[in-house]
């Protein structure tokens, strides 16, 4: 879906999740400098203010334009529980084009939502379960799936992990999120969060981490985390110029393999390099754009 309106989602670095009974918040949200907005009407909402927190959504969602709307997602409640259904008949009402569904766990699951919201919905489902990670490589090659992302806190709880602050325990589980998104061909998927709201040291850490491994983004639960994810996952001026002087010299010497710095460029060394502009000229783009 890379062609689509939802084209923002699935290079977008930095996603900030806003309580849906926090409508005062939204128009913060997206001026925070988050890439995309998760409104909430799962975790974040009591099982008492569902439909209030449904009610908020549909007066807000009115006034948002229509750039705001491609960055802008919903993530409903879970597909076993008993306000799944009236979300997703609110959201086909109000013509939400993308959804986060939280504890993914199959195939079926997902063709329910698409069935729902119809073929111009992004899908962005939830692993965040052992049953879900099971279910990896159906849930990324399910249509209309844009990026998978990673609950790493409900999957810790799921599987009975204590992990330590950084998780070395989940690095088998990210690297299994991030091959069954590569299988597909889908975006960069999206890691999950850092619970310390103002442990900016290892937000920082967690990020680096999550680009290091093969992800694209992270799941952001303060306006505070933006930032930092924002420059974790953007290229830096030395990795830019790097970048830069491998497609010179690769022009330069008329393709083939060569020589940089004394290090041997080859063809997957050039991939990397072009990759790494183009996230530049997109990270760029949205920044002259906001």
């Amino acid at each position: 879906m890379s062609d689509s309106p939802n084209r923002p989602l699935a290079l977008a670095r930095s996603f900030l999740f806003v309580p849906a009974t926090r409508p005062e918040r939204f128009a913060k949200a997206l001026a925070s400098g988050a890439d995309a907005v998760i409104i909430d009407l799962e975790d974040a909402v009591a099982p008492a203010d569902k439909l209030a927190a449904r009610q908020m959504l549909a007066q807000a969602w009115p006034g948002f334009s229509a750039t705001e709307r491609a960055r802008v997602l919903v993530r409903v409640n879970a597909s076993a529980t008993a306000w799944h259904g009236d979300d997703l008949t609110l959201l086909g009402q109000l013509g939400v084009t993308s959804v986060m569904l939280p504890k993914a766990e199959s195939a079926a699951q997902l063709a329910h939502v698409a069935g729902a919201l119809g073929s111009a919905c992004a899908l962005l489902p939830l692993i965040e379960s052992v049953a879900g990670l099971d279910a990896a490589d159906a849930l990324a090659h399910s249509p209309q799936v844009l990026r998978l992302a990673f609950g790493n806190l409900d999957f810790q709880a799921d599987a009975g992990m204590a992990c330590g602050p950084d998780e070395p325990e989940l690095t088998a589980v990210r690297l299994a999120v991030v091959l069954a998104s590569r299988r597909a061909q889908l975006a960069a998927p999206v890691d999950g969060v850092t619970p310390g709201t103002q442990d900016t040291v290892q937000l920082a850490l967690d990020a680096a981490r999550g680009r290091r491994g093969g992800f694209g983004g992270k799941l952001c639960i303060h306006p505070l985390q933006v930032a930092v994810v924002n420059t974790a996952f953007s290229p830096s001026a030395a990795e830019l110029d790097w970048a830069q002087r491998v497609v010179a010299a690769f022009e330069a010497a008329g393709g083939g393999v060569f020589s940089l710095d004394g290090r041997m460029v080859d063809a997957p060394v050039l991939r990397l390099a072009r990759r790494m502009l183009a996230r530049a000229a997109h990270v760029y783009a949205g920044a002259s754009n906001a």
